[in-house]
């Protein structure tokens, strides 16, 4: 049977599992139809947002959600590249979506009407920034070339307008998606939606329950899932932003290496080509001299299919760089230098001067001057004895090199940011099932179990309830669960033993005061079932005690059944009364009365020795306060010690108005039994005098439950 429920469970769990990835394929298999339509036909309306939205709705779970989102953008980059760029904003729509079904829903127009107008703002805010990031003003898609027309007529920033135009078609969108998904929740039936419910306290917890464990939770400072989510996400940041770092250096540096060998191959080339031999008449006589154009020519050749910024022949001085060519810039942004000009070296080159005095190789200097950040690669132009000549340089920006970096980072981050939501939202999924909510639940489920020892049949549902939870993880949190149980169910075996032995023991120990009290009751001729009713007297008055609140620290659940089981014995000590004084037809003389207020010190001594023969806390200290104690009066007149007001144990107070009521309404040999109303008018004359005010209240307040213990036992009184 219990395999049985097992399998069960699992095949539900799996079940709904499987309904969420159809749900899944049919919401990325919309968008990614939708997307491929849209972009044939040249429409800015994608609508590639339809299915994540129609998941996270009906799902209402953000896994399949961002799920959804990010598949839809990767498959649909098969056909227009730039979509895998916007993964990270369709899987953040599928998160409002689940947040917004949580707690609206699609069913008004006002609620669609805002959920339209949010995600439509955070969409077209998140796009415009994020191809401006990527394409600055140089996108080709339809919104770029609109927001453009629109910047050129209304004048405003080429981003404003981006944004403006993104909001307004993405509302229009949004809103005719929100149309779409009221007629699809409207139809699908809710037995459908509900389905996908399936957590363990949906399906056996009580409302109060529920309440119970939610306040359990929000005792925890610091819950489980969220440390564990809190460091994966930490960590996870870290390595990708570690990771990125190094990948996006590696790249920098291969690039600025790739484009040093360029530049190094244009100079070695080039001053393979230059004549040694006219290098001084290129310096004196500049364009006029032989051979000059050629080489002018071939520079610029040379120049324009590499992809250095600047190539120049120099001659090294002791003050400075001589020029002898500067390839001029065919757009003329930039003044070529004239042969023969001389430009002082940057400081950067001041370590290699003595080296480039004497004609040696230097390595590429990076540098920073008005032309951007640079590389600067030089090689010599030898003679035929292989004497430097002159140097062919050529400067390869780097500024360049930075903006493509700028582009490639926010493109590498949007990539990125849409998988890693995947996966922080697939971790977050795993934990909450498979760890956070398994513990917690079974933490709380135990913290029930434990405060409810003692009500056995509350214990054994308790017990049955952790058993249902079924908790099947497949690892060390199952084995921990099982042996929960198998403990629970356990104790719950061993506690109804310890019950049973506990109620055969109590009824002994109450089978043995009644027999001591009757023994002494049958040596008094005139108190019939005095025991039975000052014992019900004193179990209305420590109930009404209770009800009103009086004595709040005292009077406990153990006290009231202590006082209520130990009340027959309040007149144990009359065992050592003579029968000449206990059973005289007439008023007693002042030595009889003294030898009959002695039963209160004899029975608090018969008591004080049961209790000294039994260890620890025990009813019978109550059953000594009530037999020692019972005549003592409020005001400090009674016996046998002249206690008064609450310095007299409280069960004694109890009793003496128990006791009393009890003598009224019951004959005597020296006295008929009072009337009911004249025995409560003597109750009501000695409150606050003979008796605790608040016992004859509650009394007083209970006349209806007195009556009926006076007709059960058949007294003469009069009602």
């Amino acid at each position: 049977m219990k395999n049985s429920i097992k399998l069960q469970s699992k095949h539900k769990k799996t079940s709904i599992r499987f309904r969420r990835f159809l749900i899944s394929i049919c919401g990325i298999f919309v968008n990614v139809l939708l997307a491929f339509i849209m972009n044939k036909v040249g429409l800015p309306l994608y609508f590639d947002t339809l299915g994540t939205i129609g998941v996270a709705a009906i799902t209402g779970y953000l896994f399949p959600a961002i799920c959804t989102g990010v598949a839809t953008n990767a498959i649909c980059t098969l056909f227009y590249q730039p979509s895998i760029y916007l993964s990270f904003f369709n899987a953040l729509i599928g998160i409002i979506t689940v947040a917004f079904v949580k707690k609206y829903s699609f069913k008004k127009i006002g609620n669609v009407f805002l959920y339209a107008l949010i995600i439509a703002l955070i969409s077209s805010l998140s796009v415009s920034f994020s191809q401006f990031a990527i394409y600055g003003e140089n996108g080709t898609n339809l919104i770029a070339q609109n927001a453009r027309a629109f910047a050129s007529v209304t004048a405003l920033p080429y981003l404003l307008s981006f944004c403006i135009t993104t909001f307004l078609i993405y509302f229009l969108e949004k809103a005719f998606i929100c149309i779409i998904m009221m007629i699809l929740l409207h139809v699908i039936p809710k037995k459908f939606l509900s389905s996908f419910e399936d957590s363990f306290s949906n399906k056996i917890l009580s409302d109060t329950e529920q309440q119970y464990l939610s306040n359990r939770h929000n005792d925890i400072k610091h819950p489980l899932h969220t440390r564990i989510t809190s460091t994966f996400i930490i960590a996870a940041t870290i390595l990708v932003c570690v990771t990125g770092f190094i990948a996006l250096r590696l790249y920098f540096d291969n690039s600025k290496k790739e484009k040093t060998e360029i530049a190094l191959n244009c100079v070695k080339i080039s001053a393979d080509f230059i004549d040694p031999n006219k290098v001084d008449g290129f310096i004196k006589y500049g364009k006029d001299a032989p051979g000059y154009n050629e080489t002018m020519t071939f520079l610029t050749n040379a120049w324009a299919t590499s992809s250095v910024t600047y190539l120049y022949v120099i001659k090294t001085e002791l003050d400075g760089a001589r020029f002898i060519f500067d390839v001029e810039d065919p757009e003329g942004i930039e003044v070529a230098m004239k042969p023969g000009e001389l430009l002082p070296y940057d400081k950067e080159l001041e370590p290699f001067i003595d080296d480039l005095l004497s004609g040696k190789i230097v390595p590429p200097v990076e540098s920073k001057s008005i032309f951007g950040k640079l590389i600067t690669v030089t090689y010599p132009v030898y003679d035929d004895e292989g004497s430097t000549v002159c140097y062919v340089a050529a400067d390869v920006s780097l500024d360049y090199l930075k903006s493509f970096i700028g582009s490639f980072i926010a493109k590498v981050f949007f990539v990125m940011a849409g998988f890693f939501l995947v996966i922080i939202s697939y971790t977050i999924w795993t934990i909450g099932n498979n760890l956070s909510y398994p513990i917690s639940t079974i933490a709380a489920y135990v913290d029930i179990f434990s405060d409810s020892v003692e009500n056995q049949e509350k214990l054994e549902e308790n017990a049955k309830q952790i058993r249902s939870l079924n908790i099947q993880t497949g690892d060390e949190i199952q084995k921990l669960y099982d042996a929960i149980c198998r403990m629970t169910l356990s104790q719950t075996e061993q506690i109804r033993d310890i019950r049973r032995l506990s109620d055969s023991t109590v009824k002994m120990q109450d089978g043995l005061i009644i027999t001591m009290a009757d023994m002494v009751e049958n040596r008094d001729s005139d108190t019939g079932a005095h025991i039975q009713k000052t014992a019900a007297y004193v179990k209305i008055i420590v109930e009404g005690l209770k009800k009103k609140g009086y004595y709040p620290q005292k009077i406990t659940p153990k006290f009231m059944s202590d006082v209520v089981r130990s009340a027959p014995l309040h007149d144990v000590g009359k065992i050592n009364i003579p029968d000449g004084v206990l059973n005289k037809p007439g008023k007693l003389t002042d030595e009889e009365f003294a030898i009959m207020k002695n039963h209160t010190t004899a029975g608090k001594e018969i008591l004080e020795k049961a209790i000294s023969s039994v260890q620890g806390e025990n009813y019978l200290k109550e059953a000594r306060n009530m037999a020692a104690y019972h005549h003592e009066r409020w005001d400090g007149k009674g016996y046998p010690e002249g206690l008064h007001g609450e310095v007299i144990p409280l069960s004694a107070r109890i009793m003496a108005v128990a006791d009393v009521f009890d003598a009224l309404c019951s004959p005597r040999v020296y006295k008929p039994a009072f009337p009911l109303e004249k025995s409560l008018a003597i109750l009501q004359e000695g409150s606050g005098t003979q008796f605790d005010p608040k016992c004859v209240e509650v009394f007083m307040d209970s006349i209806s439950e007195v009556k009926m213990i006076l007709k059960k036992y058949n007294t003469t009184v009069v009602l």
